[in-house]
């Protein structure tokens, strides 16, 4: 086969793959809204990698990572099409043989997963047969065009007739993958949205009104990180490839385990309950000494506490498994859902109702512990049980099942590896301790003596401290280092360690050079 001819198969693969993908796609955006193919295979991904390899990830590209994925999902689709293309046009049959090894490893993955309905597995069958179909019509055409050299297959007779056709076959059905691309991100959106029913969603007022700000609770740093968050530059961690497709008026969340009774609640039940305000900051057990997955908000719910007392938690219980639509889980303490921290069925986030992609409907908020036992998104379910019996999506992984928030600072102005004029170089930041609270910040240059910064009044133990510093620095190259002391008198730890299995520790550093 000639190179030329083998080019042609190859793209013969990958447009006939396209089609079948999209054709897969389109399918489960008809029947099976929550788990296509695509997301299925990207799941099993997420599922299946170590812990230190979703860690470097996500340094590497921190909430992108979702899109890498999916790009990279995409690449290696298109590689393997390609390569069957090529089989295919070289022996009749092992191109299809290919092709059908991949449809039986997307239906794996469809029906495997949390989401998965009967149903559901109708579309990687189906982009299985139509990539099948087409690329077998595909490559006869092209051995019409371009006759292969084995003597099994047909000679055919090349010219311009048989050109034509070949191209023709393969502008229609690129044509037609690129259209059902179309139609089913119009019907995914459709669904994510559910009919617009967040975006006419009146959120009801707070019984418990939000912590008032204290004056001087934000500094005039440029550069600081804002004292709120708002909601587009939050950040996002989680193993959703695609934001769960959830009909509020059809969200129930279950309360079992156990317990001395069962208890449901749907949506607009929730919505009637007194709701309590509370600025809380959350932060990423995969946030690395300075990172910035990090931020506070203002969040509005229903106590946790209030739906367990309702179900009574049985003795000897210890634990709330959490689930997440698409089925991830969290282990949560008992006791962090039951005392009186402002654990939360969140319903908003910053005066609005909460973005798709930070759980609406319904999500937990609990301060003082990491996301990956706390911050369960898409909520559909609380298992009340023991560390003992159950273990979550991460505890099986080699991270810790309680995970409770490090003392941690950061250096946010200047940014390092940053050049400052001699004389007061002005430094900010933020640093947090949640459910302890920060009583002082300092700052040491070139392993020296520490200087106390000034401390911003925080809005409660529960959000993070902004902080500033003045320190007059002549010509040179310098090493800037933070730490923070919580409210107890314990100091952050100096001891440089990963963020697993708990959560990172060490000063955050900065390298400076003052001209």
């Amino acid at each position: 086969m000639s190179r030329r001819a083998g080019s042609w198969a190859a793209g013969a693969g990958v447009v006939a793959g396209a089609a079948g993908i999209a054709a897969g796609e389109l399918t489960a955006g008809l029947l099976s809204p929550l788990v296509s193919p695509v997301t299925a295979l990207g799941g099993a991904v997420i599922d299946a990698v170590p812990p230190g390899v979703k860690d470097f990830v996500i340094q590497l590209f921190g909430t992108a990572d979702k899109i890498v994925l999916v790009a990279s999902i995409v690449l290696v689709a298109a590689v393997l099409a390609a390569v069957a293309g090529v089989l295919e046009r070289r022996r009749k049959g092992l191109g299809l043989a290919l092709a059908g090894l991949a449809g039986i490893a997307g239906l794996t993955a469809v029906l495997t997963r949390a989401q998965s309905t009967p149903q559901a597995g109708f579309a990687p069958i189906v982009a299985a047969v139509v990539t099948m179909v087409l690329l077998r019509t595909l490559v006869r055409r092209l051995v019409e065009w371009a006759p292969t050299e084995d003597p099994k297959e047909p000679a055919g007779e090349p010219g311009p007739l048989a050109r034509r056709s070949f191209l023709n076959a393969m502008a229609v059905t690129s044509i037609a993958a690129a259209v059902a691309g179309v139609v089913t991100v119009v019907l995914t959106r459709a669904a994510a949205v559910a009919s617009g029913f967040r975006d006419s969603l009146t959120l009801p007022s707070a019984v418990t009104a939000p912590q008032p700000v204290p004056a001087g609770a934000s500094l005039a740093v440029d550069g600081i990180s804002p004292l709120v968050t708002p909601n587009q530059d939050f950040y996002r961690i989680d193993t959703a490839l695609t934001v769960p497709a959830i009909d509020p008026p059809s969200w129930k969340l279950k309360v079992t385990g156990m317990v001395e009774r069962e208890v449901e609640i749907d949506f607009a039940t929730l919505l009637t309950k007194p709701m309590t305000a509370r600025h809380i900051t959350i932060a990423c057990v995969s946030n690395e000494v300075g990172g910035e997955l990090i931020g506070n908000a203002l969040w509005l719910g229903w106590p946790v506490r209030e739906l367990l007392a309702m179900a009574g938690p049985q003795p000897g219980a210890d634990m709330v498994l959490s689930t997440s639509n698409d089925g991830w889980t969290a282990s949560t303490p008992l006791e962090a859902l039951t005392d009186d921290r402002d654990a939360l069925l969140a319903v908003g986030m910053n005066g609005e109702p909460l973005p798709l992609e930070h759980g609406f409907p319904v999500r937990m908020i609990v301060p003082g512990l990491y996301g990956f036992v706390s911050a369960t998104k898409w909520l559909t379910e609380l298992k009340v049980t023991r560390f003992a019996d159950d273990t979550a999506y991460w505890s099986t992984r080699g991270w810790s099942d309680h995970g409770p928030i490090k003392t941690q600072s950061r250096i946010d102005v200047p940014r390092s590896g940053r050049t400052a004029k001699a004389g007061t170089v002005r430094f900010g930041g933020v640093a947090w301790a949640q459910h302890r609270g920060i009583s002082r910040v300092e700052l040491r240059v070139n392993r020296g003596a520490w200087q106390q910064a000034t401390l911003a009044a925080g809005i409660s133990n529960d959000t993070w401290y902004q902080w500033q510093l003045g320190i007059d620095l002549a010509q040179g190259d310098y090493e800037v280092q933070v730490r923070a002391t919580d409210v107890t008198g314990e100091p952050q730890s100096e001891n440089r360690a990963p963020v697993a299995p708990d959560g990172a520790t060490g000063y955050h550093t900065i390298n400076l050079k003052v001209a």
